[in-house]
Parts: structure tokens; sequence; C-alpha cells
């Protein structure tokens, strides 16, 4: 890893192991990763650097696992009101969380930059965020290196990894320090 990253964006394929038919399998929209595996993942964070991770409610735990394997301490979080239910079991989701957790010493926002923690917004195509989250990221660190991983799509002043797009860094895996193909990666853990 020779680039650092103080900001990093990411949005894990979680793996759900709950479906009660294969029409409802979440590896029928993407493919998902065992939370070992994300966890292995050597993610290029500066020493000071912020995480700003998307997770659903039945993978908080997961979630907390992941912060802590990647090097940083949860903070706090926003909650995404996608404005429309969705599937579930106990309850049927309306909402995701954006934990955000530090490493090393990272402020928050400037004061005049903070929003609220509800954030609304219509949901999209299955699993896609927001734009305007990303796009306020990069209104509060605008200076900083800033990494999307997992990502779909391109977005300017953002370097990007995912099995969708052709990556502009090499993630490697800390469990066996390979490589991680991203077109090829995610067809293993599916």
């Amino acid at each position: 890893m020779s680039k650092q990253y103080q900001v990093i964006y990411a949005d894990p394929p979680w793996r759900y192991s709950f479906s009660k038919s294969k029409s409802r399998k979440i590896e029928n929209k993407y493919p998902t990763m065992d939370i070992e595996d994300i966890c292995n993942i050597e993610v290029p964070s500066a020493k000071d650097a912020v995480l700003y991770m998307w997770a659903t409610a039945p993978k908080l735990q997961e979630a907390f696992k992941v912060i802590e394997a990647w090097g940083f301490e949860y903070k706090t979080h926003a909650i995404w009101d996608k404005e429309k239910i969705g599937m579930g079991y106990w309850f049927r989701g309306q909402h995701e969380l954006l934990m955000v957790a530090v490493k090393g010493q990272f402020s928050p926002p400037k004061s005049s930059l903070r929003i609220g923690s509800v954030i609304r917004g219509q949901r999209g195509m299955h699993s896609s965020k927001p734009n305007k989250i990303r796009d306020y990221l990069t209104i509060c660190y605008n200076d900083y290196n800033k990494l999307e991983m997992f990502a779909r799509t391109k977005t300017e002043e953002w370097d990007v990894f995912g099995n969708e797009i052709l990556p502009d860094v090499e993630i490697e895996a800390d469990s066996d320090n390979v490589k991680i193909d991203t077109f090829k990666a995610f067809d293993n853990w599916a």
C-alpha cells in the first residue's frame, strides 16, 4: 500500500443467512462477503483517519467487529430514513445506519458543516446509497485523500475500490497478504 487515505467511505457487502427463500437472497442482487473476509481487508488508511461505514440493523454487531478489525474506534452514527418500507423479519426495514469511527487524531467536520443525524431520502436500486452523503463528505473533507470501498461508480475527488468498477486501488486481505482481484474476488465469497 502506497497511498494512504484520511477519509474512508465503505458499504460492505454483508452476507445474510436468514433468507427463508432463494428468491429473497441478497446474492440474487450482488455478491456478498463473510464477516471474516471483510475484517481481513487491509484498509489503506492513514494513521489519522475517519471511517464512514454503512450497516443495516441486523448487521450491527458485525459492523462493530469490522470497525475494530480495521483499526478504528466507533464514535457515533446517523440514520438514513429511506422513506419506504423494505424487507425484514422482526421489523420491515426503512433505515440504514451510517456509522462513524476514527483512527488516531481526527476531528469532526467544522461546526458550520455539521448536519442532523437523520438523513431523509428515498431509496433507489437495491443497496445503493444516497449520493448526497458522498457529496457531503466531499465538502467536509475536500483537502483529504478519500477512498470509497465497495463503490459502484467513480466519483470525482474519490479513489474507488469495488467489483463493479475499475479500481484505483489494490487492496490486500490481511489473512494471507494476497491482492484482491476486484472482478473475481467476490465470486469466491458468494
